[in-house]
This record gives C-alpha cells, sequence and structure tokens, in this order.
C-alpha cells in the first residue's frame, strides 16, 4: 500500500528533468546570447553563435544517421570546433570519443574501432597520422567513418589533405549546409553515456572508460562551486581538451556563461601573451606546465592580469612549484582524480587559516590531494583486499577509492576489468595515501611505484619532491632500479632548466641534506623524460629503461 507521499506526486515533464550538461549551453545562449563564449585568434563567437553553430553541427550529425549509442570521435585540437562537439554529439544522445593528438595511427585505428566510431572529425594538421589510421581502419577492421575535416584560421602548417576518402566534408561548409535544430535536448536518461575516453595502454590495450550524462552534469557544477569560479569566467585552454573531456571545464564554461579562450600550443610565450590579451583569470594544466611558467624569463611575466587562479593535477604538485607560483602571482588549487571520475574527484580546499602560515607550510597543506568533491558521495582509504577503512591518522596507508555519482559507469567491452575496478561498491585508484585527521589525503604513491629496497618503503614521490626543490631540476622522475644486494634502490630521472647545469654529485647531495640516506637516489640520469600530450610524466616507460621488476603491468 503507498503512503501518502505517494498519491498524486508523480514525475511529470513539469518537475522532473533528467540531466546533462547540454542544457547550460541553451540557458547561457537564451540569457547570455550577445556574451562573448569563444575565443581563438581573429575569431569570435558569443554564446548564440555557439549554440547556433553547436545546433548546426548536431542537424549535420543527425543526417549523417547519428543518434543515441552512436560514436563520434574528434581529433583536435583547442580550437572553436572541439568546443562545439563537446555540446553538439551529446545533444544528439550519442557519444564523444576525444583522441589523444599525440597517438601513433595503429592505436588511433584501435580506439575508432573499438568505440565502433560512425563519423570522424579532424583537423588538418593531424592529416597524415589520420590518412594512415583510416587505411588500417579499412584494411584490417572493414571500418569507414564519415571524414568530417577542420581548417582551423590558427593554424600555420602545412593543409595536407586526409586523403582520397568517400563522403568526406569540410567543417564549415557542412555547418552551412544545415538548419540548426531548434534545441539541443540531450538524453532520456541521465544515466546514457556522454562519452568513451581511453586510458593510456603500456603492455596491453588501453581501456575505454565510459562515462555517462548524470556524472559530467555534477562534475561540471562540482568544478564551479570547488573553485569558487564566479559568472563570465575567461577560462584559457591550456589543458587538452580530448584530456577526460577536458575534466568537464566545456561544459562549466558553459554553465557560468564564460569565455573559452583557446590555444592551439602550448608555450609560455603563447600563454602569458593570451593571458594578457584576453584577462584571463582561470586555468588548468599539469605539473609540467606550470613548471614551464615558473621557469620562464621574468619579462614574458610582465602586465599578468591580477587574481589569476590556476587548477593543477596528474601528479602531486612539489612544493618548489607551488612556491613558485604562489610567487609569481598565481593562486594554486591542487586537485586529484583520474578518468574513471570524469578528472577531477578531490580538492585540497584552501582553509582561512591557511594564508596565515609560512610560504613552506602552505606549500605542505597545498601539495595534499585533499578531500572529496562536494558531490562525489565517498572518498574513502580502505584495505584493498578487506575493504575496510584504515585509520584518519596520517601514517596508515591505504588505497584510495570513491562512490558515487560521479564515478564512470565503466569500462567499454570490458566487464572483467569494470568488475574488478568496482568491486565491493568502491572504484579502486590503485593510489596509495594516508589520511590525516582532517580527512586530506595525501598520496604516497601509485602501488606500482613504491621501491622496497633492503624491506624499507621507498615513496618515489617523497624523492621526486627533494629533487624539485633544487633550483636547476626543470622535471624528474624516480623509479625502482633492480640491486643484488638492495633488491632496489632509487633511480632518478632528471631534466635541467635551460641554461642551468648540476651534476650527479650535488643532486646526490642535495637530496642527502633532505632524506634519510636509504632513502637518496644511487644514481641520477640527466634524460629527456617522457610524457603524454598533458604533461603527465610516463613512468612505466622508465621503469622498463631501468627494469625494474614493476616494469610490467
Amino acid at each position: 500500500m503507498s503512503g501518502i507521499y505517494e498519491q498524486h506526486l508523480d514525475r511529470t515533464p513539469a518537475n522532473f528533468v533528467v540531466l546533462s550538461p547540454v542544457s547550460f549551453v541553451e540557458r547561457s545562449a537564451e540569457v547570455f546570447g550577445d556574451l562573448p563564449a569563444v575565443v581563438h585568434g581573429a575569431r569570435h563567437y558569443t554564446w548564440r553563435e555557439t549554440r547556433d553553430r553547436s545546433a548546426r553541427l548536431a542537424a549535420a550529425l543527425r543526417a549523417f544517421g547519428i543518434g543515441r549509442g552512436s560514436t563520434v570521435s574528434t581529433m583536435l585540437a583547442n580550437t572553436p570546433e572541439m568546443v562545439e562537439a563537446h555540446y553538439a554529439v551529446p545533444a544528439l544522445n550519442a557519444v564523444l570519443n576525444t583522441l589523444n593528438t599525440r597517438l601513433d595511427a595503429p592505436l588511433l585505428a584501435w580506439q575508432m574501432n573499438h568505440c565502433e566510431a560512425a563519423v570522424l572529425i579532424t583537423d588538418r594538421e593531424f592529416a597524415p597520422v589520420i590518412a594512415q589510421a583510416l587505411q588500417i581502419l579499412r584494411d584490417e577492421h572493414r571500418r569507414t567513418p564519415v571524414i568530417i575535416t577542420v581548417d582551423d584560421s590558427e593554424y600555420r602548417g602545412p593543409g595536407e589533405p586526409i586523403g582520397e576518402h568517400k563522403g568526406e566534408h569540410e567543417y564549415e561548409s557542412l555547418l552551412a549546409a544545415h538548419t540548426p535544430l531548434a534545441q539541443l535536448d540531450g538524453p532520456a536518461d541521465e544515466w546514457d553515456a556522454i562519452a568513451v575516453s581511453y586510458t593510456s595502454g603500456t603492455t596491453g590495450d588501453p581501456k575505454g572508460v565510459v562515462t555517462h550524462h548524470r556524472g559530467a552534469y555534477l562534475n561540471a557544477v562540482c568544478n564551479a562551486v570547488t573553485w569558487t569560479m564566479p559568472q563570465f569566467p575567461r577560462y584559457l585552454w591550456t589543458l587538452p581538451m580530448f584530456h577526460c573531456n577536458g575534466w568537464c571545464f566545456p561544459w562549466t564554461v558553459a554553465l557560468q556563461g564564460g569565455t573559452h579562450v583557446c590555444l592551439r600550443r602550448i608555450d609560455a610565450q603563447a600563454i602569458f601573451d593570451a593571458m594578457r590579451a584576453h584577462r584571463v583569470d582561470h586555468y588548468c594544466a599539469a605539473p609540467i606546465v606550470h613548471n614551464l611558467l615558473v621557469a620562464a624569463p621574468e619579462a614574458l611575466r610582465e602586465g599578468l592580469p591580477p587574481g589569476i587562479r590556476a587548477m593543477v593535477a596528474g601528479a602531486a604538485p612539489p612544493a618548489a612549484m607551488i612556491e613558485g607560483m604562489a610567487r609569481i602571482g598565481i593562486q594554486l588549487t591542487h586537485v586529484y582524480g583520474l578518468t574513471e571520475v570524469y578528472g577531477p574527484a578531490a580538492v585540497a580546499v584552501q582553509r582561512p587559516s591557511w594564508a596565515d602560515e609560512d610560504i613552506g607550510e602552505q606549500a605542505r597543506l597545498n601539495g595534499r590531494q585533499g578531500v572529496r568533491y562536494p558531490l562525489q558521495e565517498g572518498m574513502s582509504l580502505r584495505d584493498p583486499a578487506t575493504l575496510n577503512e584504515v585509520p584518519a591518522d596520517g601514517e596508515t596507508i591505504g588505497e584510495i577509492m570513491f562512490r558515487g555519482n560521479i564515478v564512470m559507469k565503466g569500462y567499454l567491452k570490458n566487464d572483467a576489468a569494470t568488475r574488478l575496478a568496482l568491486r565491493g561498491g568502491w572504484f579502486h585508484t590503485g593510489d596509495l595515501a594516508v589520511m590525516d585527521a582532517e580527512r586530506y589525503v595525501k598520496i604516497k604513491d601509485r602501488s606500482k611505484d613504491v621501491i622496497i629496497s633492503g624491506g624499507e618503503n621507498i615513496s618515489s614521490i617523497e624523492v621526486e619532491d627533494a629533487l624539485y626543490r633544487h633550483p636547476a631540476v626543470l622535471a624528474c622522475a624516480v623509479v625502482a632500479k633492480p640491486d643484488p644486494k638492495w633488491g632496489e634502490t632509487p633511480l632518478a630521472y632528471v631534466e635541467l632548466r635551460p641554461g642551468m647545469e648540476t651534476s650527479e654529485a650535488e643532486l646526490v647531495g642535495h637530496c642527502r641534506a633532505l632524506l634519510a640516506g636509504y632513502k637518496v637516489p644511487r644514481e641520477v640520469r640527466f634524460e629527456e623524460i617522457p610524457k603524454t600530450s598533458t604533461g603527465k610524466i610516463q613512468k612505466f616507460q622508465l621503469r622498463a629503461r631501468a627494469k625494474s621488476a614493476s616494469a610490467i603491468e
């Protein structure tokens, strides 16, 4: 028998609408239609124009048969077309697959085949690798997606043709040929997939992380709340939009009626120029990009607008970098997350009392991965074997686990990996950390990055933080090197700042002053460190070089 609160109180279109970030675009076009939405070189679009362009793209895709469950892949830089794809594809209840622009042809072909891409939107810059990938798709997988090519006004390289491909369309001509949809509707079910993003493959195939409209909506809101992002932010795209959908910021900017300041290339000059020209107030990046700005000549930083806020994730920011950002007047917020939780899912919330601490203590506090996002239901440190929560004593190590609406649906076509990652009602990150009494989490290492030397556990992050405090170090990574006596010892790979020099002996001595003796690197190699396109250091390559026991993942 139903209770009084179930009688004549039905869910109707008037009182229940599924959550989708597509609704943010419609609202901004409706109420802020005359305000700037996208800036890219000479191209400027208002929110009304951006909504119109996105609705024209959606109409064109619908004409190609794209609808619920169809996949649209993109091979795009941070351009207006990439913003529009984030609005148009979900509006059709289709699934967006943003390809990493640094991948090789076989992996691009593998991913497009795996997610069954029906359409590919690609920039002319990537024509050579895309032509190879399409050939592999045709020859090995018998798949021929519709191709839409973008001629970006800001691309200065050779505009090579994709090659002979039936069904190729030019982006602007396609938009002009279609009447915009009357409404960017979104899905009928908020649990429907909005995107599939591939994790990095190391020894096996990458995994396709499937996310849903509800999670994207909630994390977009979380971004604004966490950052106290004001209405009408001016957001600079230094983070690739292909990286877990730009941490949901394409939708966060739409939520706030802000301006996307697009940037094709990442270098200090271009970033500082964009900040000055467009009065940028927010941007996101991996630590390597922030370090690039800290290391830039002082002259490049002159005239920066005040109050710039930056978000850092991808690796624990070293204290030296946090201190460096403070010196140049950029307020840094440290967030933590993974593709499986839509990008950021935890934040080192800066309490008012922190401002009274000296810069060293502020760096320590901000260096923690922090507390769960406001709309993430659970973040816990647990024993991965028993799932028992470990004490919040700042010493006991556990695995970081999440649960809630901002967790992926699962891995595409990989039931075993999905069940393993979500076992026990928690998403298992693989990151090992401690939690202090304030419930702020501090990562000690990835489970595979702990160095066990003579029976003692060494955190590679702790050693790296010591190295980053040397003024000559631009980037570093520490991995385990096999040792006949100790089992493993720390091996450091180091990149130096331009124009600066140091020696192995000097760096070892520097670390010895900051660390216990057994934690000090036994060897330092001055080599270029492999990184992803988002600036994240690829330790698996370094472990392979060093022949670490954990090189096989």
